[in-house]
């Protein structure tokens, strides 16, 4: 090969490895404008609640956003932000007076950010439209279901309560005469997260269903003999 040809195929290679900074500034740019919008920070299951304006206008640290006025009780930590900004490609980053960190977000879902605070837990930053979405299938939840089998033989009656538990979670009763593998289970809490309902025991056990239609929950994973909850049988 000559020198020019070679010179030609590292100056290529050299072209193909190097990183694209335009494209990474587009996607930066484009995920702040998506942000622009009313948002619901709040912790997993929405026990604790913060709606946040986030704008577009440019603050000496960052850009502008506004709490509304029950967040600082609601979630104390909030008290410390005062705007918001995008850190390297998709970092969504809620930020106190001297653009330090309060809490950082990445995409975990469409239009769903999640943010960890040491000491604290997980929290969620979503949509308001649809976080309150979500709000109101949690209270289509409540009442009494059914556990049952592939072939509709009834295992177990629940009732899911809106009554918190521990965390973000709430308490869930078996009513008499369940089976005895649900009895060993022994849920005694509930919660929905990212599309599931998940039963758990005081042991640390958990099961998850999804659900198939408005009515029906189907255990996962799947196996060839179900598990479905049913609302009201």
């Amino acid at each position: 090969m000559s020198l020019a040809r070679s010179g030609i195929a590292a100056a290529a290679l050299t072209a193909l490895l190097a990183p694209a900074p335009q494209v990474a500034a587009q996607d930066a740019a484009a995920l702040k404008k998506e942000m622009v919008g009313q948002w619901e920070l709040a912790t997993t299951e929405r026990s604790k609640t913060c709606v946040i304006m986030m704008k577009g206008d440019a603050t000496p640290q960052g850009l502008k956003l506004e709490l509304e006025p029950g967040c600082a009780k609601a979630l104390p930590f909030t008290k410390d932000i005062t705007s918001w900004n995008i850190k390297g490609l998709d970092i969504v980053r809620l930020q106190d007076a001297a653009g330090q960190p309060v809490i950082d977000f990445t995409e975990v879902e469409s239009g769903i950010f999640e943010g960890l605070r040491s000491g604290e837990g997980v929290y969620i930053l979503q949509n308001l439209a649809a976080a309150r979405s979500l709000a109101k299938s949690m209270d289509q939840m409540i009442g009494d279901w059914s556990m049952v089998r592939g072939n509709g033989q009834t295992v177990c009656g629940l009732t899911l309560t809106n009554t918190e538990a521990t965390g973000d979670n709430f308490q869930v009763f078996l009513k008499p005469k369940c089976d005895p593998a649900v009895v060993a289970f022994a849920p005694n809490q509930w919660r929905l997260e990212r599309g599931q309902m998940i039963l758990m025991s005081a042991k640390g056990e958990s099961w998850q269903f999804e659900a198939d239609d408005n009515a029906q929950w189907r255990r996962v994973p799947d196996t060839a003999d179900p598990l479905i909850m049913l609302r009201g049988q």
